[in-house]
């Protein structure tokens, strides 16, 4: 890597220059969003202060900030969301941006990929075989799904052979229970130095070319892991870019969220039996009964306060488990003072029993920080216990933001038109905003961020209506009912297809598509559960007359730019469901400090999902259509204000037949 005492070649004129070259590079067109991001970016990093930058689909935000990440003296970490986003740096960008910047003096372009380590498949279980429920390895997989591991397994070799990375996403089509045979946790690898394997191990391997390399690609919860829990994951740097930033809060929420089951128990109890001698993994057994009980007299829902009986489980599961924990023995490393090798069915059994007293610890605890509650359960799913962290902002604040320069960035990160909802769900104080350029102060209380908007290449007024049925009734708790129906079916038929229909609720969903497939035969109507979500998206995009309609992944994971797609559908304001125990809980927190927690959580959280859902309608400057908002809140109630000064700037309008009108122009139009 450069030495970090050169002088920085991250100057404006430096990042115009390299961005120029990028843009030619990948047959782009420099946009004046995408300059004023870079060189803001490039401040930030060098001035060690934070930014907000909001970047509408289509300025180029990706280059916007690897230039300046690239062009910075010391290693640069990008956190994606996504998958898709991940591959298209890797696979795109970073590839064409390193050739471009090729030969820049006091560039070091190279990056790596860096995941965690389940996503690689693992060299010492397909060799050595699996652990099955007793601890025993077994080398052939048994029942219906031998045939795919047996696929996998064959993959990983020839990705070994060809020195291929070994992760996941570029392997066969699989279920999640099929790779789980391939792969290993963190806590059930047997490390680099005890692994016959360890040279070979993809993981390990991945981690060597992430520890030379100046830029580090990796995803939100490994971020998490490495910066808020403290387990070492990443190699050190000095700056991190956060891409689709508004998701951050739920992925680190996501990653600090543990459950446990009185099956997770018994299965840790089983496994021990195999290495503890005592009767201690039997105690653990018995523990587990005791949490079945307690849970079938415990109601679903949020614990505010735990009940005796499910307090005094949790406390014997987890005193047993660390009981088993210290009867297991000790293991040598392979060449260590008794030669004996590492037994990794009693590694992967230990594991599991550190995971149950962990959690159990947790749970019994019932820290004020936590929320603790248990899910309801269906027939084929048992209930479980959940918790996760009341707030991720302290955590967030103390253990990244207080370290590093962070760039945060993504297509909606100004709600209500102010960056200050998101900046607090983050860490940052209002108090703490400055001016680009300001050069305010960064010390141990106080750290100063900055908030952009660098505006869209797009004309939201001309491309886009954003219409509100106003003259429906307001949402029932019962799903849509026949007004929002009949709605529905008109803007299809005018739009002759062409629709998007983004639900609250699989049910709605399912609901629309069969009112829509009754009504309006000739259209083909698809909804998501019917096939793979990418295969769903392919049809979609290939037949204009078809609507697509599903729930949350559509909110947020569809681009389908073009005359697909004119006319996206949402059924109502996404707030958040009012028995979801982690969101009531933040909200009350929130009221008891003295604030708004409605306006806070709830508002919050349905201004950041209409944003997303809104975008999916225009992905480019040729892109047309309507946005249909079928919840009459949005124009009547007073947090309606709030929540359309979050979305795009389209043309506002409360009259069905305008809209019809223009729905059938523009499918007319596209034939």
């Amino acid at each position: 890597m450069p030495d970090p005492t050169s002088a920085a070649p991250s100057t404006p004129g430096a990042v115009r220059t390299v961005l120029h070259a990028a843009v030619e590079a990948l047959g782009g067109v420099e946009r004046s969003g995408q300059v004023a991001m870079a060189e803001a970016v490039a401040e930030a990093m060098e001035d060690e202060h934070h930014l907000l930058v909001q970047a509408g689909t289509g300025t180029g935000k990706s280059l916007a900030y690897l230039v300046p990440a690239l062009l910075h003296r010391r290693r640069v970490v990008v956190a994606t969301a996504t998958l898709a986003l991940q591959h298209q740096l890797v696979e795109r960008d970073l590839p064409r941006l390193v050739e471009a910047v090729k030969g820049t003096r006091g560039v070091d372009a190279s990056f790596a990929v860096l995941k965690g380590r389940s996503n690689y498949a693992c060299l010492h279980r397909i060799r050595e075989g699996v652990p099955d429920d007793q601890g025993a390895l077994v080398d052939v997989p048994q029942g219906s799904m031998a045939g795919k591991v047996l696929e996998l397994r064959s993959w990983a070799e020839k990705e070994a052979e060809n020195s291929g990375t070994g992760e996941r996403d570029n392997a066969p089509r699989h279920t999640d229970k099929e790779w789980r045979q391939v792969s290993v946790s963190h806590r059930d690898c047997l490390g680099a130095a005890r692994c016959p394997f360890g040279e070979e191990c993809f993981a390990e391997v991945a981690k060597e070319r992430a520890h030379a390399s100046h830029l580090i690609v990796t995803n939100h919860s490994l971020l998490a892991i490495d910066a808020i829990e403290g387990v070492p994951m990443i190699p050190e740097y000095d700056a991190v870019v956060v891409d689709e930033a508004h998701e951050l809060v739920a992925r680190v929420t996501q990653a600090a969220t543990d459950e446990l089951t009185p099956m997770d128990v018994e299965r840790a109890a089983r496994r021990s039996q195999r290495h503890v001698d005592g009767d201690e993994a039997d105690s653990l057994d018995e523990a587990a009964g005791d949490l079945r009980d307690a849970m079938q007299a415990a109601s679903p829902g949020r614990f505010e306060t735990l009940p005796d009986q499910l307090a005094e489980a949790l406390a014997r599961v987890r005193d047993t488990a660390r009981t088993c924990l210290s009867a297991y023995p000790k293991q040598k490393p392979v060449g260590g003072g008794g030669g004996e090798e590492v037994d990794p069915g009693l590694q992967q059994s230990r594991g599991m029993v550190q995971d149950v007293f962990d959690t159990a610890e947790r749970m019994a605890a019932a820290s004020q920080a936590d929320v603790l509650w248990m899910n309801e359960g269906t027939e084929r799913v048992p209930p479980r216990l959940c918790v996760a962290p009341l707030q991720v902002w302290g955590p967030m604040r103390d253990k990244l933001l207080a370290d590093k320069s962070v760039v945060l960035t993504s297509a909606t990160l100004m709600l209500g038109g102010d960056f200050g909802p998101v900046a607090g769900s983050l860490g940052l104080k209002p108090g703490e905003r400055t001016e680009p350029g300001a050069g305010a102060e960064r010390t141990e209380d106080v750290l100063p961020w900055v908030g952009l908007d660098v505006g869209s290449p797009f004309d939201y007024g001309r491309q886009g209506i954003m219409y509100v049925a106003r003259h429906l009734p307001p949402p029932g708790r019962d799903g849509l009912g026949p007004a929002q129906l009949d709605e529905i079916a008109g803007l299809v038929d005018a739009a002759e297809g062409r629709t998007l229909g983004l639900f609250s609720s699989r049910r709605a969903a399912e609901a629309a598509a069969e009112a829509i497939r009754e009504r309006l035969p000739h259209l083909t109507t698809l909804a998501q559960g019917d096939a793979q979500l990418p295969e769903l998206a392919k049809q979609f995009v290939e037949d204009p007359h078809t609507c697509l309609f599903g729930t949350l992944s559509l909110w947020q994971g569809l681009d389908v730019p073009g005359d697909t797609c004119q006319l996206v559908i949402i059924d109502r304001i996404p707030f958040p469901r009012p028995d979801d125990p982690l969101m009531s809980a933040r909200q009350k927190a929130a009221d008891k400090a003295g604030g708004n927690g409605f306006m806070q959580v709830a508002a919050t959280h349905a201004a950041l999902l209409l944003a997303q859902g809104a975008g999916r309608l225009i992905r480019s400057g040729e892109d047309r259509g309507v946005v249909a908002v079928l919840d009459p809140r949005l124009a009547t109630a007073r947090y309606g204000s709030f929540l359309k000064a979050s979305l795009p700037p389209m043309w506002p309008t409360t009259d069905p037949a305008l809209v019809r009108q223009a729905l059938k122009r523009l499918s007319a139009s596209a034939t």
